[in-house]
């Protein structure tokens, strides 16, 4: 019973991180940022806004990312079918290889956005057209992430129950 307990706490875990950080994304990218242009305009007080925002929400993305690397290494382990962190042994394994890929494509666009683009000298309608299309490429793969993880959950139940 214990073990169904530290399971399910760890799944919840991941969950939370992964619904923190792709869904900051989304939220983010369809609700906040074209909410306030199209309120606020372009303006000085709309790059405060919108750099207060994105400061709060890499924090919780940080937090995510780390929480989604603990607790993916458990939930990996767990599962017999599981070959390595950047195996492609079996299918089960090549979507995990595929998925960490992808999220260590993730981790690097957010990095980008949040430490390197705005230390850049570059004209402020540059960077912030820059910084949406990273943050659009970022949900795009967010949602290929969810995606893959679906396979992953589904992979671990048929292979794992079929004789």
């Amino acid at each position: 019973m214990a073990e169904l307990i530290l399971l399910g706490l760890v799944s919840f875990l991941h969950d939370l991180f992964t619904v923190m950080w792709i869904g900051g994304m989304l939220v983010l990218g369809f609700v906040i940022l074209p909410t306030i242009k199209k309120t606020l305009g372009l303006g000085p007080e709309t790059k405060k806004l919108i750099e207060a925002i994105r400061k709060r929400l890499s924090m919780l993305s940080y937090i995510s990312m780390i929480g989604l690397l603990v607790t993916g290494i458990l939930l990996s382990r767990i599962s017999p079918l599981y070959l390595g962190p950047l195996s492609f042994g079996n299918e089960f394994s090549t979507w995990l290889a595929i998925k960490h890929l992808m999220i260590a494509l993730m981790v690097t666009i957010s990095i980008v956005r949040s430490i390197v683009i705005p230390k850049r000298a570059m004209p402020e309608p540059k960077k912030m057209k820059l910084n949406a299309s990273l943050l659009m490429l970022n949900i795009v793969l967010g949602i290929g992430v969810l995606l893959l993880s679906g396979f992953i959950a589904a992979a671990n139940v048929v292979f794992l129950s079929t004789p």
